[in-house]
């Protein structure tokens, strides 16, 4: 009977045990230094309890190592914990360069996703099992967060930006996905599936939905309907800065700041250009909030994406080239 209880969701990813390492030993480290001190607070109060009205306590010596011993020994136990904790944490929010990238976005009261093949899903992922999978998470309302207990797993989804989870299954298996930030009345309701299958069985799936443009490619058209093009172009004339492999470099912005080319430089261009506009360029692209969904921000980001030598690979492997 006590077998079949179970005081923690089951460890299915590959950080799930560390995650649980470090939290167990720091609850026994605290459960062991309260019984400690709980147990010195009544060794004192019974030994020295005052026996007669006219007992009067004696001043007592300093004793420098006690003193030094009980502020040394918590230090390096804390010390340890923290050192311990930053290697798990660092592990858990660098995702490996060999992930898989997929797209989920929150909206009062779902879960949107999104293979790199350009498959979509709602309040389900499938994912193969033994593979390291990142997460790209943003919101189209409000705050979420992306909860699945079995990985440890926990990345909130902000509006306007975007965050990222990592996982690798070690088992196959069906696992709950909670949203674990109030987000409004439905927040209970607001829960999916991680379905974890053996690679072949995935490529099975994965092809009976396979839709018939890559995410790429649907950006590249995007890029088209709405005239990126006739200003992001090669030319003297161009009025704007040329994608082709501008992905991941730096760009030196008008006044004088330097960022990088990624997910969310690319969003917040597209959404508010005159924030950070590059230098020698005048701030003359009009803003298309409101006029894209977060979906079709996602398909321009993976075509400009898929412009860049550094992402050539991955694109045309899950993406599609998109030229």
């Amino acid at each position: 009977m006590l077998a079949s209880l179970r005081f923690f969701p089951e460890r299915a990813s590959t950080i799930a045990g560390q995650v649980d390492a470090v939290f167990l030993f720091t609850l026994a480290v605290a459960v062991f230094f309260i019984a400690l001190i709980s147990a010195v607070i009544i060794f004192f109060m019974i030994r020295y309890k005052r026996r007669r009205e006219d007992s009067i306590g004696k001043p007592t010596r300093e004793y420098a190592v006690l003193e030094l011993t009980w502020t040394i020994v918590p230090l390096v136990i804390l010390l340890f914990i923290f050192a311990w904790g930053a290697k798990v944490f660092f592990a858990a929010s660098r995702p490996p360069s060999n992930a898989v990238e997929y797209y989920c976005t929150g909206k009062r009261w779902m879960w949107k996703f999104q293979h790199p093949e350009g498959n979509r899903e709602i309040n389900t992922l499938h994912v193969p099992v033994n593979t390291p999978i990142k997460v790209s998470i943003t919101s189209e309302d409000v705050i979420h967060s992306f909860f699945v207990p079995a990985f440890r797993v926990k990345m909130d989804a902000v509006p306007g930006r975007y965050t990222t989870a990592w996982f690798q299954a070690k088992k196959v298996g069906t696992y709950h996905l909670f949203c674990a930030e109030y987000c409004g009345a439905g927040h209970s309701k607001m829960i999916g599936h991680i379905i974890v299958m053996e690679p072949h069985d995935y490529e099975q799936w994965l092809q009976g939905s396979l839709p018939e443009t890559s995410i790429a490619s649907n950006g590249k058209q995007l890029f088209s309907d709405k005239s990126c093009i006739t200003c992001h172009r090669a030319d003297t004339n161009a009025r704007a800065p040329y994608l082709q492999n501008a992905y991941g470099k730096d760009v030196k912005l008008t006044n004088g700041d330097v960022v990088k080319f990624d997910d969310g430089y690319i969003r917040e261009s597209i959404m508010n250009p005159q924030a950070k506009v590059v230098q020698g360029y005048q701030p003359i692209m009009p803003t298309f909030k409101g006029q894209l969904s977060e979906d079709e921000l996602r398909e321009l980001i993976m075509y400009i994406k898929s412009l860049s030598d550094s992402t050539a690979t991955e694109s045309k492997a899950g993406n599609g080239s998109g030229e």
